[in-house]
């Protein structure tokens, strides 16, 4: 009586006679076989494995026989059950798995993943992976697909990838490789400065590490172009597709998309800028015409001093919005710290660093013209004109931009 089943630390079996009670038995996973003993003859029966892992229960796997009447290598009073891995070869033919998986185009980050499709079709792939002290990773993917680009990957670090098919809600046997990523002069960079010293020359979204190796990943918009490159982006108006009139705790997470428009999070701002002395700059465009802000000091403080703004160091060709908001707290529409006549946030719709109340309001109400309540650099475009396009991002005062070429 051959039955296939999943072998952990225990096994259960179920053997049920038409009109009795079942009979349970649970065995060791390692067993290879069962004798059921005490049977009836001429009856028959129906044995339904299930394999245990703790708390975890496996699916069913259901065999049927019938005892015979006399004497026969089958007796009337016991069988044998079989049990198989579901990974035993002799389960599935080389055509009903997948085969050949293969990392190639390993970087720092990446690894292209490919393998063949099993001749017989399955209805998706399970795919896991996992390095040392990360948590298991797990993807499912289109039965069409047979490669798939892993991002976001440890530098420096074995990973073990795992791949079944789908089909009819079991998986068929596992195939598995493995692979070692590149280094890198920052594995664990602190912020976009140190993504450029890698060597990438690209703008996107990075995982960067301000807390350090151990602390948690903040995934961020890196500008590798404007200025030298090596700038974290925190904040970017575009579109008016993002509300920014939000309370406290949103501005404190952040909110968003990085590929559009987002605030990153006053926590993330103190962070960042507590690591070294940073430079602010503020990027501005309005159809064709475009101008820069730059500070050369900018700090945000903890939230019990209520992320409160110290900035300094005018340069560019904006003109200085900015100066006017420092050593003010930040407020939103649910919190002030520190109310003056007006609740600024409220009046303004935003969330922003208000004194009474603004010279620059560029978390305001997008495309208004209405009480000056728009996205607002007053030195470039007065209180009137909602700016199109804003980005706000920092980097370390001391770095200097690497040479190309």
């Amino acid at each position: 009586l051959p039955i296939t089943c999943s072998l952990s630390p225990l096994l259960t079996c179920f053997c049920v006679n038409q009109g009795s009670d079942d009979a349970k038995i649970t065995v060791s996973g390692n067993a290879a076989e069962q004798q059921l003993k005490g049977l009836q003859g001429s009856t028959r029966y129906t044995v339904t494995v299930t394999s245990q892992l703790g708390n975890l229960d496996s699916s069913a796997a259901i065999t049927v026989f019938t005892t015979t009447g006399g004497q026969s290598a089958q007796t009337p009073s016991q069988a044998t059950l079989m049990l198989k891995p579901i990974n035993s070869p002799e389960t599935e033919g080389d055509g009903e798995v997948p085969r050949d998986l293969k990392a190639s185009q390993v970087t720092p980050r990446s690894a292209l993943l490919t393998w063949k499709a099993p001749s017989a079709a399955v209805g998706s792939y399970k795919l896991t992976y996992q390095t040392e002290g990360q948590e298991l990773q797990e993807v499912t993917i289109d039965s069409t697909v047979t490669e798939f680009k892993l991002t976001r990957l440890h530098p420096m670090s074995k990973y073990t990838v795992h791949l079944q098919g789908e089909r009819g809600g079991s998986y068929t046997a596992t195939i598995s490789t493995e692979f070692t990523t590149g280094n890198l002069r920052y594995p664990f960079p602190s912020d976009c400065s140190q993504e450029l010293l890698n060597g990438i020359h690209e703008s996107g979204e990075v995982e960067i590490f301000p807390r350090g190796r151990q602390g948690k990943p903040v995934l961020v918009y890196c500008d590798q172009v404007t200025d030298g490159g090596g700038w974290t982006v925190f904040q970017r108006r575009m579109d008016g597709k993002t509300d920014f009139f939000r309370g406290w705790k949103n501005y404190s997470k952040g909110f968003g998309e990085l590929s559009g428009e987002f605030w990153l999070g006053n926590e993330n701002l103190h962070n960042l800028t507590s690591m070294a002395p940073m430079t602010l700059r503020v990027d501005l465009r309005a159809g064709d015409e475009s101008v820069f802000a730059k500070y050369s000091a900018f700090t945000v403080d903890t939230v019990r001093r209520n992320y409160a703004l110290k900035v300094s160091g005018y340069s560019g060709t904006a003109g200085d919005s900015m100066s006017y908001h420092n050593a003010r707290m930040f407020s939103t529409r649910d919190r002030d710290p520190a109310p003056f006549i007006t609740r600024c946030a409220m009046s303004y719709r935003g969330g922003w660093w208000y004194k009474n109340c603004h010279e620059a309001n560029l978390n305001g109400l997008y495309d208004t013209s209405v009480n000056h309540q728009g996205v607002i650099w007053t030195a470039w475009k007065g209180k009137d004109l909602s700016i199109p396009f804003t980005e706000m991002k920092l980097r370390p005062t001391s770095f200097t931009p690497p040479t190309q070429g």
